[in-house]
Parts: C-alpha cells; structure tokens; sequence
C-alpha cells in the first residue's frame, strides 16, 4: 500500500510519499520519496526536460538539500530523493537506525522509488545521484541493473574503507565473522561530530527534527559495518557501471580527531585520495573532478566551492554524459 503525495517538511515546491515496503523482525518498513518538479512550461526548452534524478542519502541522514534540487529544476529535470527505509522521514519507532545486513536489500526501497516516479514508462532518463554511503549504495545498483540509468553522479561515494584497501582485507574476516553472530552489537563511537560542526559553521546545515540527523551519527553495529566492507569489496574487484559516471570530491582530507577551522574546507570523513584511485574501478567511462575547498558532502560546502561543484557537474552534463 503506498500513501497519496503529501506536504514535505521543506515547504513548496516538495513534496513527499511513503513507500509500503512490508515488514522484517523490528516492524513495518518503509521508504520515502521526496520529489520537486520544475513548472512544465519552464521545463519545455530545458536541456534536461526529459530527465528524472533519482537522489540517495549518505549516513546517517536524510534529503534537505533543497539548492540540489533547484540546480536540476533549472535545468529541466525532474528531481527526486529517497529517504531510505530507517532513514529520516523513513525511520519509526523501535526500529535500529539506518541498519541494514546487505546493501542489495536497498534493492526494494529503489524499486518502489522508480516506479512511483513512473521514469520508464514515460521514456524519460535516469540520472543516480549519491551521497557517501548512498553513492557507495547507487554504484552496486547501477552495476547489477545495466541500461537502465543514463548517468550516475557521486558526491563523495564512500567506496573504500578509511583504512584503505590492506586495511580492509586484513579486517574482513572479523568483521563477517562478528556481524554473523553478533550483528546489532554495539561498536564505540568514533564520530566526534566535527562533520557536523563543521557544516553548522558553514551555515548549510538546517536543524533536523529529533532523531533525524544526531550530532555525532547514528550507532553502528557489527551487521552493518560487515554489509558495508562486503560492498567495498566488489567495488574493489570492478563493477563495470555501463553509463558515464562522474565522481565529485574534495581536493584534500583532514583528520576527524581533533577540531581545526581545515575541517570546514577538507573532507573531514573519507580519505578522498583513497576515492579517487577506487573510483577508477567504477567502469570504462568515469571522470573525477576534484573540488578545492569543500567538504564532504561539496553541494553543503562554502560559496565557492559549492558553485564551483555545481559548474563542474552542469559542465559534465551538458557537454558530455547528457549532451542531446
């Protein structure tokens, strides 16, 4: 059952329908689809008029990036984001926050999304668009269903481990063997919330409701983490992604561990350098733009590392992957 197109949180023009996705040990799940829609006339001369974006969260979070939105309704798209299940709009009462084993699991929440947006039967393209764990998400995806997406763009897709590669394989083992049998274990909390302080002295982050987007991230638990590693190890062994794939980083990382005014100019989550070599087993057809100045989600950087994200992405657009 999937409800009616309701009034969003972010107010006119967006606007939001869950998504029945049945049931699992914790309860009713869910997704949410959010969706901003440029004016059809407006729409009718625009290089993307026959476009749907599709938009995935990172971790611990949810869609309000509304200037992302407004880029692709300028440009004639139709935009949409999906809160995934236990996510934000997603998330109800008992259940374990952003938990999933098995990013394929995510399969369903997208599958509902697409056909609620209706892309396919109308002939229109599709364009992915991920944020870190979303990206991570989109790119396993986009690789299992071939000829169904037209480009898939990734702002900062976490598609490595911080630890690298060694590290990563030299973990694995423990980290499968402990998320069988112990997968919502408590692991300790690592995230000192400077991502998030560092947005709030940016002024780009908006309160969220309760919840939503905590300081310091949701919990992690041992299931997670090992479905997580599992998906960085097929990007690792090449996913062959058969559309044009644009990845969108920052020029440099800094170190999560202690507080410094860089953290509001560098990625302060992901090991970008780490990305970008990842990145090239995407597929046969991938550029990397790499964005001085911005964080790590750069559409939430300062001014001008942000339009100089947005020129970056039109260009790529326009003069490439889209070009009619």
């Amino acid at each position: 059952m999937t409800d009616a197109w309701a009034a969003d949180i972010l107010g006119h023009p967006f606007e939001r329908l869950s998504l029945d996705l049945g049931q699992d040990a914790e309860g009713p799940v869910a997704a949410t689809l959010v969706r901003a829609v440029p004016h059809r006339l407006s729409a009718l001369a625009a290089p993307l008029r026959d476009v749907d974006v599709l938009y995935v969260h990172g971790w611990s979070d949810y869609f309000f990036q509304t200037e992302v939105a407004a880029f692709w309704n300028r440009l004639g798209a139709r935009f949409y984001a999906l809160d995934l299940r236990k996510y934000g709009r997603s998330l109800r009462d008992g259940q374990t926050p952003g938990y999933v084993a098995n990013l394929d699991d995510y399969d369903a929440d997208i599958a509902a999304a697409l056909a609620a947006m209706g892309t396919q039967e109308r002939g229109r393209r599709l364009v992915l668009l991920g944020h870190s764990t979303g990206g991570l998400t989109l790119s396993l995806w986009a690789a299992r269903h071939p000829h169904t997406a037209s480009a898939v763009v990734l702002n900062s897709p976490w598609l490595e481990l911080q630890t690298g590669a060694i590290g990563r394989q030299a973990m694995a083992p423990l980290i499968a063997a402990r998320a069988r049998w112990d997968p919502l274990g408590a692991h300790p909390v690592v995230d000192l919330g400077f991502y998030t302080r560092a947005q709030r002295e940016l002024d780009t982050l908006p309160d969220a409701p309760e919840r939503w987007r905590p300081e310091r991230g949701f919990p992690t638990h041992p299931g997670w983490l090992g479905a997580i590693v599992a998906g960085h190890a097929r990007v690792a062994a090449g996913l062959q992604i058969d559309c044009p794939v644009l990845v969108i980083l920052s020029e440099r990382s800094s170190t999560p561990l202690q507080w410094s005014d860089e953290m509001t100019k560098t990625d302060s989550v992901l090991v970008v350098d780490d990305i970008a070599r990842t990145a090239t087993k995407l597929g046969p057809n991938v550029d990397i733009r790499r964005i001085d100045g911005a964080i790590h989600d750069v559409f939430l950087s300062a001014p001008t590392p942000r339009q100089a994200a947005f020129r970056a992405l039109e260009d790529w657009l326009l003069k490439g992957a889209l070009r009619q």
